[in-house]
């Protein structure tokens, strides 16, 4: 998915593109600092700015329009069925969001694996009935920390790899 996004998008400056793939969702920053590192030959304050200001982008008009997007959509059996799939999923995998409110969001967020990002985590903050504002802290909380956990795990593996010879 990275790769044909960047394809796409490689008339930008690859600051931007980090920007734009920490945007999209799965991909997030745990997508985008790799590539910028990697394929975008930024350094690693650069990837972890354009990255953490990138993944924050999309939070607020998600807090803002996730109540009334999902009630308008499920009005069609498909968004509804996807809806409850999805709320009841953010609910089986939010115990710690549903036990420790806004630092649970934090953390959850913080936590650099698949589905525990800045989309999921705002839709968790609907679910949980978090407060708008805390929930953009926490949110902005748990992306600067998993900015920090993926630059240096990056930047672990990149040495890695150069001291075995196998990148430049």
């Amino acid at each position: 998915m990275i790769e044909r996004t960047v394809e796409f998008l490689r008339w930008l400056p690859n600051e931007i593109i980090t920007l734009l793939i920490a945007m999209l969702p799965i991909a997030e920053l745990r997508g985008a600092i790799p590539w910028a590192l990697t394929g975008g030959g930024l350094t690693w304050h650069q990837a972890y700015l354009f990255a953490a200001i990138g993944n924050f982008l999309p939070v607020i008009p998600l807090l803002l329009l996730i109540e009334p997007l999902s009630n308008w959509l499920r009005g069609y059996k498909a968004f509804d069925i996807f809806f409850a799939w999805l709320f009841a999923r953010t609910r089986r995998r939010g115990k710690l969001v549903e036990r420790y409110e806004a630092l649970g969001l934090a953390l959850f967020v913080s936590i650099p694996l698949p589905v525990t990002g800045a989309w999921t985590g705002a839709v968790a903050a609907f679910v949980f009935g978090i407060r708008l504002s805390y929930s953009i802290i926490a949110i902005i909380a748990g992306i600067l920390i998993a900015g920090v956990i993926v630059t240096l795990a990056s930047l672990g593996v990149m040495e890695t790899i150069k001291a075995i010879g196998i990148y430049p």
